[in-house]
């Protein structure tokens, strides 16, 4: 299997990504029909992921947390709460970080999840070399009318700009507004639970499209009105907003998380209205993932 490399944004240096469940993961992604068959099962069955989050819910699977911490050398020093108090995996998984931990940086816009991020200034652009295409899927361009199930959201935003932030079963698993908005009501697009590890979407990005997401407008002073889609993955329990729709929120201001597994958020922008910063730009052109945290640089407006 090919290792995942990505760019440390803190440590300026690059690392070799651990997967959880690698070798499940290439099982079920290699050209077999019996793996096809468990992967559409354990997919495209909620059921599945559904009795997974009920046993790491329980307070049976608290044994897994210290091992998990020593084999991903997960800093526990920023976690809000100490390691004996959490009561099961998945209580865990949705963990709350100290605060100070995770500074808010001035720019407008930031960082609203630790992970590993892509970012697509133009989306014009995705059937060339350097397009979405070129980390995913080669001459398979990321569709917006099969990803938001709307023509007329995805001929407004065929310009704009896209932010993809991967959260792996390792990260903190909540995720924040980005900016100072007004976020509207959510609205689920149904579908299955194929993984979002990049390895999986290599083989298929119609996986990507296809999988189970939640469809939020913010409406911004900044950046116009942006979408904000989080997509559920393989083993992912639920998709869980916290926020209120119609009330103002800060940037740093949590909207929601994620119940297990590895999972993806994407934001849309209008065309012209974001300016990413340049580090993210340049390691995207390349294929490469940055790793950043809550609160990081993520850009302006223009």
């Amino acid at each position: 299997m090919k290792q995942l490399k990505i760019f440390d944004r803190k440590s300026k240096s690059f690392f070799i990504e651990k997967i959880y469940g690698q070798k499940t993961l290439v099982w079920l992604y290699k050209k077999s029909f019996f793996s096809w068959l468990v992967r559409f099962l354990v997919s495209c069955f909620p059921f599945v992921s559904q009795l997974y989050g009920l046993w790491n819910k329980s307070s049976f699977s608290k044994k897994k947390i210290k091992p998990f911490i020593r084999e991903f050398e997960i800093d526990s020093s920023v976690f809000l709460k100490a390691e004996s108090e959490f009561s099961s995996f998945n209580d865990f998984f949705t963990r709350k970080l100290k605060p100070s931990s995770r500074p808010l940086a001035a720019k407008e816009a930031v960082i609203p999840a630790d992970g590993r991020y892509l970012v697509f200034p133009s989306l014009k652009h995705t059937n060339q070399d350097k397009g979405i295409q070129s980390f995913f899927v080669k001459d398979k361009s990321f569709n917006l009318k099969s990803f938001l199930k709307d023509p007329v959201l995805a001929e407004k935003y065929a310009s704009g700009s896209m932010l993809i932030a991967r959260l792996a079963p390792v990260d903190c698993h909540r995720f924040y507004f980005p900016f100072d908005c007004v976020p509207q009501k959510s609205k689920l697009i149904n579908g299955c639970l194929y993984s979002v590890n990049p390895l999986a979407l290599k083989k298929s990005l119609k996986n990507f499209l296809e999988n189970k997401r939640v469809l939020t407008r913010l409406k911004t002073t900044n950046f116009k009105e942006v979408l904000c889609l989080e997509v559920g993955a393989t083993n992912v329990g639920s998709i869980v907003q916290t926020y209120e729709p119609e009330k103002a929120y800060k940037k740093g201001d949590e909207k929601g998380y994620f119940e297990l597994g590895g999972s993806t958020i994407v934001f849309l922008f209008e065309e012209n209205t974001i300016q990413f910063d340049q580090d993210l730009i340049d390691n995207s052109q390349k294929g490469i993932e940055t790793y950043a945290c809550i609160g990081d640089l993520l850009g302006s407006s223009c």
